[in-house]
């Protein structure tokens, strides 16, 4: 059914953050969250939200301006996007990224003043088009569920159906140990996702990082966990880019070996810079792509160069993108899961819906899903009422796992019912 977009409107308000959140050598304080609105022909409403993250999609950008300034930058792609679609006609929205995204894309770059910009920076400012268009072609289309929603020839990718999806908390650098201790044994979780890529000279970094791995190994190294074949607690880092050579993280890997860690590695996620491109095949842990896997034709060429696993981020490089990026990794029977990016609760459900639906990791046997927004925002209890569903049972991850029942699957965990709070913000 073809969909044509007659007005559109979009609004943003900031979230401050607990502290300030430090990564890729830069410091965010709050976090613009950004509601689009479509409206069809025939009066037919979408409201799609989304998570700016100016630092993670392209660091140039953030250091190049204040960090408000950067998010302006950012929330002005997303209106002119929506107004490109003002008019427009589109069968899905897959197709209508497909035919503005190398229009935004210029614009990105031009109004950034950054002609090599990551197309991470423009899919970050999509996410709210995309999430509307989404639901008004669900709404025009009549679907009540995600897995009706996916397109039939990607859904080979989305084919699982886990009763448990594994929440992921982030441990930075500034973590104590006391604190990553509490979060494994008082708050139940079985997998954190610990920062690497310390600050300073890559010698510096090398030692800082060797030093915390270690520390990490002897703090919770022998805690017992469920969720994994091996019964053993999994270490999940992920170094931002932060690594120049392969030998240096070879050095890393060999310490890990020294101190009896290198088993219990289970994912390391983009350790180089995107430009870095060599093969990471031989050494011996899964290397996982997230930024320099902007588009599913990163996809491939990572894979091609011995990439073992896929974060997939619903929530900063829209859904339409996303579900090309599973597609083409399923072909290489290659496993992905579902990576944060500081979002509000509505998108984790978003991000939800797609964790549940992946092949599990090797030696999980459970979906993974990293979420750190009940870490970072200093607002998180309010935030979670602006949930059409605040109080469902799969809200709430227990013991580190979301439970996910026949509710969620139905409902699609919220997310195809407005948030009041976001509708009202648009006609502020």
């Amino acid at each position: 059914m073809s969909i044509q977009i007659r007005d559109v409107n979009c609004q943003f308000e900031r979230e401050s953050l607990i502290r300030p959140f430090g990564f890729k050598g830069g410091y965010m304080n709050r976090i613009w969250q950004v509601a689009a609105l479509m409206e069809t022909d025939d009066g037919v409403q979408g409201l799609g939200l989304g998570t700016q993250n100016v630092l993670w999609s392209d660091k140039r950008v953030f250091a190049s301006t204040s960090e408000s300034g950067g998010n302006c930058l950012m929330f002005a792609i997303t209106a002119y996007a929506l107004q490109l679609i003002k008019g427009r006609t589109f069968e899905n929205p897959i197709d209508l990224q497909d035919q503005i995204f190398d229009e935004v894309f210029s614009y990105a770059k031009k109004i950034t003043g950054q002609p090599h910009l990551n197309e991470t920076f423009a899919l970050n400012a999509l996410v709210p088009v995309d999430n509307a268009a989404w639901i008004v072609y669900t709404r025009k289309n009549g679907l009540t569920n995600f897995d009706s929603m996916i397109p039939t020839d990607y859904r080979a990718a989305f084919s699982h159906r886990h009763d448990k999806v594994g929440s992921i908390p982030i441990a930075s650098y500034g973590m104590s140990l006391d604190e990553v201790r509490k979060l494994v044994e008082q708050d139940g979780y079985f997998i954190l996702k610990f920062k690497l890529g310390s600050p300073g000279t890559q010698q510096e970094m090398l030692e800082n990082d060797m030093s915390r791995i270690e520390e990490i190994h002897q703090a919770i190294g022998d805690t017992e966990v469920s969720h994994t074949e091996d019964g053993k607690i999994p270490y999940y880092f992920d170094a931002n880019g932060r690594y120049e050579n392969k030998e240096t993280l070879q050095k890393l890997l060999d310490h890990a070996r020294k101190i009896g860690a290198i088993d219990q590695i289970k994912i390391i996620e983009e350790p180089f810079p995107e430009d870095y491109k060599v093969d990471v095949s031989d050494l011996g842990v899964i290397i996982a792509a997230d930024e320099s896997a902007h588009t599913a034709k990163n996809v491939e060429e990572r894979i091609a160069l011995g990439y073992r696993a896929i974060a997939l981020k619903a929530v900063a490089k829209t859904l339409s993108m996303t579900i090309k990026m599973a597609h083409a990794a399923h072909k290489h029977s290659i496993p992905c899961f579902c990576a944060d990016l500081t979002v509000n609760p509505v998108l984790v459900e978003w991000n939800k819906n797609v964790a549940a639906r992946l092949a599990p990791m090797p030696g999980f046997d459970v979906g993974l899903l990293e979420t750190n927004g009940h870490q970072n925002y200093k607002h998180w209890d309010r935030m979670k009422t602006y949930h059409p569903n605040p109080d469902a049972s799969w809200i709430k991850s227990r013991n580190g796992v979301f439970t996910l029942d026949e509710d969620f699957y139905a409902r699609g965990g919220g997310i195809f019912e407005d948030s009041s709070h976001y509708m009202s913000i648009l006609e502020e």
